[in-house]
């Protein structure tokens, strides 16, 4: 009975929280022909995100990302109606590890960043990783995981909202945002972030609260999609740039006349 009621209550705060907000646009579309063309297995591709859950993620890690999925390009034989490829492995409180086509961003700011320098055999590793857990489930009778995100911009100090994320019951805490995401990198002991020692080790690293920041994020559940852009081992891939743009060839439209009106009580002419 209580785990009936438990159940009911999250399918409920998921459905709610995972709805889109009215209103949401992004500031720059993708050019899904370009990024379908760009993209490559082992890339990360990070997103805005228009929903609740997404604009609490985005506050509590002072980012512009809420969802990073994995793309693994096309071997898992799945398609949409119209016969696109599902080249992507995410996971998502409503869904679990499941898997997606790029048009499911088209009406989203995304962001491809590529891992550097990583062999062929630790790339399939990654990918076996994530495929290998498509179908996990997330439990959604933890309330605990799910009501964090109720409040879009909850009452919490700056040094422990990243912590927020780690909130809940081990393992379903990793099909949420990029844990799983790090998981698999990790699995090739791929860094994601710099590893700082001691505060002498690298000061490069500016305020005390950035080195200690870095100290904590060991564990895959506290890496956070922006982790993925911010990395210094991972490559920001602008498609519209690598498909060859040339700014010769931009249409900014025809120059208009502007009419200048005088002043009010200006002799006229």
């Amino acid at each position: 009975m209580v785990s009936s009621i438990l159940t009911g209550i999250g399918r409920g705060l998921v459905s709610f929280l995972t709805r889109p907000i009215k209103g949401y646009a992004p500031a720059f579309p993708p050019d899904l022909d370009a990024l379908a063309r760009v993209i490559q297995p082992g890339d990360v591709l990070l997103v805005e995100g228009n929903t609740r859950i997404a604009v609490a993620i985005k506050y509590l890690t002072q980012s512009t990302w809420s969802h990073a999925a994995l793309c693994v390009g096309d071997r898992l034989g799945l398609s949409e109606p119209d016969g696109e490829p599902h080249l992507l492995v995410e996971a998502t409180a409503e869904a679990g590890v499941t898997t997606a086509p790029l048009t499911k961003y088209r009406d989203m700011h995304v962001r491809l960043c590529r891992p550097v320098a990583l062999t062929p055999a630790d790339r399939e590793a990654v990918i076996r990783f994530m495929v290998d857990r498509i179908g996990y489930g997330y439990d959604v009778r933890n309330i605990v995981d799910l009501a964090r995100y109720l409040l879009p911009t909850p009452p919490v100090p700056v040094r422990f909202r990243r912590r927020m994320l780690e909130l809940g019951s081990g393992e379903p805490t990793r099909t949420i945002c990029s844990t799983l995401i790090a998981q698999a990198f990790q699995s090739v002991r791929y860094p994601i972030l710099p590893r700082v020692k001691n505060w002498d080790d690298d000061r490069r690293v500016k305020s005390a609260y950035g080195r200690e920041e870095i100290l904590h994020i060991r564990h895959h559940s506290l890496y956070a999609p922006r982790d993925f852009d911010i990395s210094p081992y991972f490559a920001i891939v602008k498609p519209t740039i690598e498909t060859g743009f040339d700014y010769k060839r931009f249409l900014w439209g025809e120059d208009r006349p502007v009419a200048l009106h005088p002043p009010a009580g200006a002799a006229q002419a």
